[in-house]
């Protein structure tokens, strides 16, 4: 017994001693590739502007700030059709990236930035398998966790130093909280999310009516209680932040590239585009509310498909977002995969392996094929309807899978 015992502390041992090792090498390659490729720029915000409220007091939506972000990134102020790097985070979003705010260098920061992304994108891909109850063979499992860390829209948001990663990870773990009643934690961490609020607003909208609808009240009055909690005491260090926040993101539009569909239209299609843009909100917000009233009440299977759906068209609705930000529909890609898998059972996992390498290859290649000229090239509005087209086609296609599944997917899933 005692020497079981002594080998199971020794496995434990060299797991660990093997988990650091494996860290450690991650971190410093993303710290070379950090001082060989400038960059973060959505992370250098952010850094900035905590430093700058914890080391001076000053404001990070404070113009002062915004200057120190333009002349790191541009060595000189912002002029006219440059993006202004002003931060537009809820100011309770400090709380994410303080501990990197303590870290002098920028490089070093952003390297232990990038590999909190990365953790993040392996541990959201562990939980989505989990949710969907996806067990897929050995090859299937391997090209999943490859393309989870190397599909474009996972590359883009992580080069960038997007916090979308982080954010994707706790709507994940939301939607396993909510499955395994761990109420309170649904709720914490649905607060927690609204750091993007423009990505999150529509699903925290359908969540909230499901928990009411389900009488499931501890994740309503966790979600309000922890979102109190977070805005009143960051008011203590910036009594007005509601009022710079919300004209930050009013300004916001003025100085992105195009952040919607409609925009994009609008750009394409001087004439027309900006009422194609409305038509498709209008169209996307008809859906949206049609399947939260038929789904109101549903339960788990009918439930994934519906939170899947919203995070899907979400992208869709008119609110101001970046393809940058799609990273967060991936459980609706575990959801079509898991759906694909049950439909053709053994020839699934093929059409799944397929699946991802058509992403693989063709958002790449659309990408590239797409990108703006100039010295620093833009990713073209294209971008905001590939996945989402495939996604939303997918959607329905195992909509009544999902919905009205046959035994052999219906006995997977448990009420919620």
């Amino acid at each position: 017994m005692r020497n079981r015992r002594k080998s199971s502390n020794l496995a434990w041992i060299g797991a660990i001693l093997l988990a650091l090792a494996v860290l450690g090498g991650v971190g410093y390659a993303n710290y070379r590739y950090a001082v060989q490729n400038p960059g973060g720029t959505d992370f250098l915000v952010h850094w900035v502007g905590t430093k700058s409220l914890i080391e001076d007091g000053i404001s990070p939506y404070s113009d002062e700030t915004a200057l120190q972000i333009q002349e790191m990134v541009y060595g000189r102020p912002a002029v006219a059709g440059e993006h202004e790097l002003r931060v537009a985070y809820p100011l309770y979003s400090i709380i994410i990236f303080l501990p990197f705010a303590f870290v002098d260098d920028f490089n070093i920061a952003r390297a232990a930035w990038m590999t909190l992304l990365e953790i993040s994108l392996v541990l959201m891909s562990l939980l989505c398998l989990r949710i969907m109850r996806w067990r897929p063979g050995l090859v299937v499992l391997a090209v999943f966790f490859l393309f989870s860390i190397t599909w474009y829209h996972a590359v883009r948001p992580l080069i960038n130093g997007n916090a979308v990663i982080l954010v994707a990870l706790m709507l994940t773990g939301v939607i396993l909280a909510i499955r395994a009643r761990h109420e309170e934690l649904a709720g914490v961490l649905l607060a927690f999310s609204t750091m993007k609020p423009q990505v999150v607003i529509l699903i925290t909208v359908y969540i909230l009516i499901w928990a009411i609808a389900r009488r499931r009240w501890k994740i309503v009055g966790w979600f309000f209680a922890t979102l109190a909690i977070l805005s009143a005491s960051v008011a203590l260090l910036v009594p007005d932040w509601i009022l710079q926040n919300i004209r930050e993101v009013l300004r916001y539009p003025g100085y992105n590239p195009p952040g919607t569909p409609g925009a994009a239209f609008a750009e394409w299609l001087p004439g027309i585009g900006q009422r194609l843009g409305y038509a498709l909100s209008a169209m996307v917000g008809l859906i949206l509310l049609t399947e939260w009233f038929i789904h109101r009440k549903a339960e788990n299977r009918a439930f994934l498909w519906t939170v899947s759906l919203t995070l899907v068209l979400s992208q869709w609705s008119g609110i101001q977002t970046d393809p940058g930000n799609f990273i967060v529909v991936f459980p609706a890609l575990v959801l079509l995969m898991k759906g694909l898998q049950d439909r053709w059972s053994a020839g699934g996992g093929w059409v799944n392996v397929i699946l991802m390498l058509v992403l693989l290859v063709g958002l790449w290649g659309i990408f590239l094929v797409t990108l703006g000229p100039g010295d620093s090239p833009q990713q073209s509005p294209v971008m905001f309807f590939p996945l989402i087209s495939v996604l939303l086609l997918g959607l329905y296609w195992i909509r009544w899978w999902a919905t009205h599944p046959p035994a052999t997917w219906i006995d997977q899933f448990e009420e919620p």
